[in-house]
This record gives structure tokens, C-alpha cells and sequence, in this order.
């Protein structure tokens, strides 16, 4: 197909920004990510702050390198608008703007200072703990400090921003529910922990963390090798199961905390995974669609998109 140039009307969503051109043109061949990376340019400000929304519909452009600008269906001629994330109401994340990498860091620290914090403290007041509670401790440590490592070393974010909100809204579902909540009913006495460990439920249990641990990371590390650094291109994932389910990341989270609910015997973590699961679920339904629509014939539509079978 020969390539042509395409005008585009700019106009602002909200407050406009500044030196935003009313004009833009790019060839028909060029992905969405070079309209992006024009207009960031024109107005000088961050790619991550623009939203651009079609003037026909106004549904959403997004940032990608694998999408061309002539199959998001505009035309020579089309209006777009371009919303300044930073700035205004809008029904896209509006007001100031955080890293994902810090908010990500800033979430998982809760839990991962909380745990060995109550451990030890409630230890001193009443008892030593038990093996399963010593267990608990460890397991659930090194769950978080794995993703504290996978956000600062492995992940590679499609935005650099979120809204503020977001840090207050994730870091309660982090601090209060897998930190305190799970902490305060696991490491006191006279809880199911402190009795003594049952080797069939226990070993089980900390089989299917370890699976869910590492395949989880396995999970990551094909996402991740689907953008280069600093990028915001998207790619089809392949491999080890991601032929099951969409979002087998969270397939192997889900088998982690299974092996925590086993080895805590806390109807806290039981809440944790539950309140978890569901979002993992939703999000992953999310990005089933998101899939199908960028990709079309080349992605392979999964009935289950997390759990094979029942999700």
C-alpha cells in the first residue's frame, strides 16, 4: 500500500496546552506512537501527559508503535483531540500526575516493612512464634520483595504517569489488607498459626508459592521482552502459559497466594487473595478485549483469561 500524507485538526480537551499546533500531518504508514511523539513535541511537554481521542467517536488512540495511523480509522482530514493528563476534570485519569514505577514501590513497601515489623513486636509481647507463623513471615516477605525488585529492575511501564489518587487508593488495598489485616491475624497468639503444622497442607502449600512465584516471574519476564527500554510498544506474548489463559502472570499470582492462604491458616489472607483475584480478574478481561481489538486476526482469542476454565 503506497503511502500518503494525512492532515489532522488538533484541538485541545480541556485546557489546551501550550504551542499545541491546530495542524498536524504524518504519513499514512506512521504508527500512533510518531502522532504522540509529534505532538509531544510541537507543545513541549511529555508524551506521558497526552491523552488523544478521535473527533469522530472520541474513542481513545493509544501510544503504540505496532498500531499505523491508517487503521485507527482516521483519515485524511479527521479531528483529534489531545487532553493534557496533568490538567482539568476529564473521565480520563485527570489532576497531578505520579511515577507507575514509584507508586508500584511505594505500595509494596507497606507489606513488606509491616510483616517482619508485627512479627517481631507481637512476638516479644506474648510468645515466640510458631513454625507456620515464622513460615508465613518469610513467604509472604519475599513475595513482596520480589515485585519491590521486578518494579525497580524488570517492569517496563506503557506510561510513565498515574493520577496522585491512585497512590491512596492502591496503597490501603496494599498497606491495610495484605499488611496489617494479614499481619494482625497471623503473627498473634492463640490463632490456627500457632498451632502445630500439618506436613499435607503445609509442603503443599509452599509447593504452589514456589510455582506461582516463578511462573509469575517467567510471566513478567516475556512481557517485558515484548518493549524495549523506554518504549511503549506492544507485542502478542508467547510462551509458557500464555497458551492457556491471557494473563497468566496473574494465573501464577493466584497459585501463590493459594500457598500463603495454606500456610497462614488466616481467613485475612483468604480476604487478601479473594479482594485480589477479583481485580486480577477484571483487568485481565480488560486486556483480552484491548487484545483483540489492536491485533485483530494475529492474536489468538482465549476463553479463559486467568483461571483455564473457570475465568
Amino acid at each position: 500500500m503506497a503511502s500518503k500524507t494525512l492532515t489532522f485538526s488538533v484541538r485541545p480537551r480541556g485546557k489546551p496546552l501550550n504551542k499545541l499546533p491546530e495542524e498536524l500531518s504524518l504519513s499514512s504508514t506512521s504508527s500512533s506512537s510518531d502522532l504522540y511523539f509529534q505532538l509531544a513535541s510541537s507543545s513541549k511537554t511529555s508524551i506521558h501527559r497526552l491523552r488523544i481521542t478521535k473527533g469522530s467517536d472520541g474513542s481513545f488512540i493509544p501510544n503504540t508503535s505496532s498500531l499505523p495511523v491508517s487503521d485507527t480509522g482516521l483519515r485524511d482530514g479527521s479531528t483529534i483531540y489531545v487532553k493534557d493528563l496533568a490538567n482539568g476534570p476529564s473521565s480520563s485519569p485527570p489532576g497531578p500526575q505520579i511515577s507507575w514505577r514509584l507508586v508500584f514501590v511505594l505500595e509494596y513497601l507497606g507489606p513488606l516493612l509491616i510483616h517482619p515489623l508485627l512479627y517481631f513486636l507481637l512476638s516479644s509481647r506474648d510468645s515466640s512464634q510458631s513454625f507456620l507463623q515464622t513460615l508465613s513471615c518469610i513467604l509472604i516477605t519475599l513475595h513482596f520483595a520480589k515485585r519491590e525488585l521486578e518494579t525497580l529492575f524488570l517492569h517496563r511501564f506503557s506510561s510513565a504517569t498515574m493520577p496522585l489518587f491512585n497512590l491512596f487508593k492502591n496503597s490501603a488495598h496494599y498497606w491495610l489488607l495484605a499488611g496489617l489485616n494479614i499481619a494482625f491475624w497471623t503473627y498473634r497468639s492463640n490463632l490456627p498459626a500457632t498451632g502445630a503444622s500439618n506436613p499435607w497442607i503445609t509442603w503443599p502449600s509452599v509447593a504452589l508459592y514456589v510455582v506461582g512465584e516463578l511462573g509469575n516471574l517467567n510471566a513478567h519476564l516475556i512481557l517485558r521482552s515484548l518493549r524495549s527500554a523506554g518504549g511503549n510498544e506492544r507485542g502478542i506474548p508467547h510462551g509458557f502459559g500464555y497458551g492457556l489463559v491471557t494473563c497468566p502472570n496473574y494465573m501464577f499470582e493466584t497459585l501463590a497466594w493459594i500457598g500463603i492462604c495454606g500456610v497462614t491458616w488466616s481467613l485475612a489472607s483468604v480476604l487478601f487473595a479473594v479482594v485480589a483475584v477479583a481485580q486480577m480478574g477484571v483487568w485481565a478481561q480488560k486486556r483480552e478485549v484491548r487484545y483483540r481489538r489492536e491485533f485483530g486476526g494475529k492474536y489468538q482469542k482465549k476463553k479463559s483469561v486467568m483461571l483455564p476454565g473457570l475465568w
